[in-house]
């Protein structure tokens, strides 16, 4: 699995030590991880607006599987990433939480809280977030019993959002003030992560065209 982990400016400062967690924990369970910034306070100035962007775009177009994100609280980019097509975002704000995303709700990226009630052994919960949300089979159900409806319910769900969401994925991005989406894909670190594992030729066509 491919997981991209982006951060906001208000976090940036977090940035080594849940990038190092991430990379311990994923990285030791076989997969592959991209620090997307902001890697400090002086990177490529993002906000939770642009995680959204830069998260669907990746997941979309099949560049990453997986998406580690968060903010302060990890409010703002919970519902910046469940904005866009394709995106099914969870909020971790404990290990349990992650276990529990992982098994009942499948998606495909997590956000956490980065300062609210970040305190001593904040590393220490990073890393167990990350070990329950990353191992093991995902989407088995919790309870056990209750795995049928559950798997059932996220399905629906799915298939709610892209009925909701009718419009061409990038005609989506179209839609966007196109500053705001060239912001989200200015980084040499994003674009790097995204050109080289893109399965989507017209995604990539359009990342191009707002590059250029």
């Amino acid at each position: 699995m491919k997981i991209a982990l982006m951060m906001e400016n208000s976090q940036a400062g977090k940035n080594a030590m849940v990038s190092a967690e991430l990379e311990s924990v994923a990285g030791g369970l076989g997969h592959d991880v991209f620090n997307l910034g902001m890697t400090d306070e002086n990177d490529h100035h993002l906000t939770y607006i642009h995680l959204g962007i830069m998260a669907s775009i990746l997941i979309n177009s099949k560049a990453v599987d997986f998406v580690v994100t968060g903010c302060g609280t990890g409010q703002g980019a919970l519902m910046s990433l469940n904005l866009h097509p394709g995106v099914v975002c969870g909020y971790c704000l404990e290990p349990s939480d992650a276990f529990l995303f992982n098994q009942i709700n499948n998606g495909n990226a997590i956000s956490l809280a980065f300062a609210k009630g970040f305190g001593w052994a904040g590393e220490l919960n990073v890393r167990y977030i990350f070990e329950k949300a990353f191992t093991g089979e995902r989407g088995q159900g919790y309870p056990l019993e209750r795995a049928e409806p559950q798997q059932r319910n996220a399905a629906l769900l799915n298939e709610v959002k892209a009925a909701v969401v009718k419009d061409n994925f990038i005609d989506s991005l179209r839609a966007i003030d196109q500053e705001l989406v060239k912001t989200a894909v200015g980084s040499a670190r994003f674009q790097q992560c995204f050109f080289d594992h893109c399965q989507n030729q017209d995604i990539a066509d359009y990342v191009r065209s707002i590059l250029d």
